[in-house]
């Protein structure tokens, strides 16, 4: 190929680059064009060189370089000059401005701030309590035995010093019944933590538990409780049901059920077609724990109720997976935009 013929190569590299202008794509376009590693105008010039006589290669090679400074040159500033455009645009005064994308409560978080406000209307105050426990105060004081399933390592995050993650919020019961003048009557949320993961159950997971002590409490003063609670979280108009149940801390103790949100106990995948779901755990204050923590059960009883805000949380908003409240997807969260503040 003669010299000339570069000289008309770039005449042509020219009128592409004008043609371009600021575009990006098409400055991308004629880069490719002429100086694509592999297909690219320069890239077949020097193959060329390769093949051409000897006492030639000099005098090509001179201007092939030439053309090849040239091009890149160029393609450098047009680059340059199309950023600079776009960096004035993006920074254009005029433009309106662009409104913030506000943050949204937790659906969790807004679960146990209505939870809470029931309780404090019914004459509650919250308490709270350590995250890292003793076995004294998560499980002996709550008449867990030593050979309970509950304190296996499979299910319990053990620490250095005799310390766990608490299982459950029942150890701050017996905090408050070590601490607190009688009469009692509290609701504890907080977070919690096992060895579980899966479609329903995550390590850490949040639980709300309530407890009263004082004179004459009985089991009706729970039941009547329960439902009254039930019926302002979610519907005044679904049904409660108590089922004899066993745990170690309450006697006699009860599984609590309420109709089927989804199918108002017609029977669903949600509720396995019961017509029931199981919401909380509940009980009357066994005398062991009562003693253990000083209080006279000739005189004095109670009962004692928990649930996972995480499950009232699905049951609540509808939603299909456990696992969504803690994958921090914005998807998620901006559903529950302007249900308080962030």
């Amino acid at each position: 190929m003669a010299v000339p013929q570069l000289e008309t190569i770039r005449a042509e590299f020219d009128a592409a680059l004008l043609a371009a202008g600021s575009d990006p794509r098409r400055l991308e376009e004629v880069r490719i064009r002429f100086a694509g590693r592999r297909s690219g105008v320069l890239q077949s010039l020097e193959e060329q060189l390769k093949g051409l006589p000897r006492e030639e290669k000099p005098v090509f090679g001179k201007a092939l370089n030439e053309l090849k400074r040239h091009i890149l040159a160029r393609l450098e500033e047009a680059r340059a000059a199309a950023g600079s455009g776009e960096e004035r645009q993006a920074l254009d005064v005029t433009l309106p401005g662009r409104t913030p994308r506000l943050g949204a409560v937790h659906p969790v978080t807004l679960v146990r701030r209505e939870i809470e406000e029931i309780f404090l209307r019914m004459g509650y105050s919250v308490a709270d309590g350590p995250e890292v426990e003793d076995d004294w105060h998560n499980f002996e004081a709550l008449n867990i035995p030593p050979d309970h399933p509950a304190r296996d390592t499979q299910d319990t995050f053990y620490l250095p010093g005799g310390l766990l993650l608490r299982t459950h919020t029942s150890p701050v019961q017996i905090r408050a019944m070590e601490s607190m003048p009688l009469p009692i009557r509290i609701i504890i949320p907080g977070r919690v933590y096992r060895r579980d993961s899966d479609l329903r159950h995550s390590p850490m997971f949040h639980q709300v538990e309530g407890l009263v002590i004082g004179e004459g409490v009985t089991f009706a003063n729970l039941k009547a409780t329960l439902e009254a609670f039930v019926h302002v979280l979610f519907d005044p108009a679904l049904q409660v049901r108590l089922r004899p149940s066993f745990f170690p801390f309450t006697e006699p103790s009860a599984e609590v059920d309420i109709t089927c949100i989804l199918c108002r106990g017609k029977g669903c995948a949600m509720c396995s077609g019961s017509g029931w779901i199981e919401i909380l755990g509940a009980g009357m204050v066994d005398p062991r724990v009562l003693r253990a923590c000083r209080i006279d059960p000739g005189r004095y009883t109670g009962f004692a109720f928990g649930c996972g805000l995480d499950r009232v949380a699905l049951l609540k908003y509808g939603l299909p997976d456990l696992r969504l409240l803690f994958s921090g997807d914005e998807r998620l969260l901006r559903q529950f935009v302007g249900g308080g503040e962030a």
